[in-house]
């Protein structure tokens, strides 16, 4: 199955500092795109259709991705793993706080069908909206991952995304020194395609998304960028 992921910060003239609890960022220099670049981009990148909307949800923060998920898979109408198209300023891999590090030693060590215990890392103020991402990637649930970027989006691609010989990305497989120490019983991490279109242009979708969803981030997107949620929702079938 296929998931496309959006962000509404990738909308913008620039990426946005995080933005002080309940406030958002101001708009100068943050301009959001106008509607026809938003549905140009829909609909000739991403394949989308207003006549046929993909069945999906609008949510605040994006680690509500990592929860929508969780309950489609739970309810049979998910298959992991799946592919993930993540079309965002950010790459959500952990750069910043809490980072990877408590998803390299303390997940990756776990057996993989007791991952996934979503409410546990809440609990431990260990998941967010910047490494929600992260946590799927080590759930097991995503088996090929793109990363659509902002033209203006800063460097937060993690090291242990792999390059090839052209200097490209190409995969990432998730280790640390004691995620070896359980690979006898947990078997070797998964190594997941991974690709980055620094120019938005570039991306094609291949096939039609299963999946979509969008996140308002309101930290990291000015309240004018608030129009575009209609725009994206006339491609979702709310679920």
């Amino acid at each position: 199955m296929r998931v496309l992921d959006i962000d509404l910060d990738f909308f913008l003239a620039d990426c946005c500092e995080l933005a002080d609890e309940g406030e958002r960022p101001q708009l100068i220099g943050h301009e959001p795109w106008g509607e026809d670049r938003v549905r140009s981009f829909l609909e000739t990148n991403c394949g989308l259709s207003k006549a046929s909307p993909i069945p999906g949800r609008v949510f605040e923060t994006h680690d509500c991705a990592l929860l929508l998920w969780d309950e489609l898979l739970k309810a049979g109408k998910l298959t992991a793993p799946f592919s993930v198209t993540h079309v965002d300023a950010h790459s959500d891999l952990g750069i910043g706080r809490p980072g990877p590090g408590f998803v390299l030693n303390s997940v990756i060590t776990l057996a993989p069908d007791k991952r996934a215990d979503i409410e546990r890392y809440y609990r431990m103020k260990q998941l967010d909206e910047a490494n929600y991402l992260l946590f799927a990637l080590a759930f097991r649930w995503v088996d090929a991952l793109e990363n659509v970027r902002n033209p203006r989006s800063r460097p937060d691609i993690p090291s242990f995304a792999e390059k090839n010989g052209e200097g490209e990305y190409d995969h990432i497989r998730l280790s640390s020194f004691a995620s070896a120490l359980f690979e006898g019983k947990n078997g070797r991490e998964p190594e997941i395609p991974f690709r980055v279109f620094s120019d938005y242009t570039a991306y094609h979708t291949e096939s039609r998304f299963d999946l979509i969803s969008l996140a308002i981030s309101p930290r990291y997107s000015p309240r004018e960028a608030d129009a575009l949620i209609e725009v994206v929702s006339d491609y979702i079938k709310p679920i």
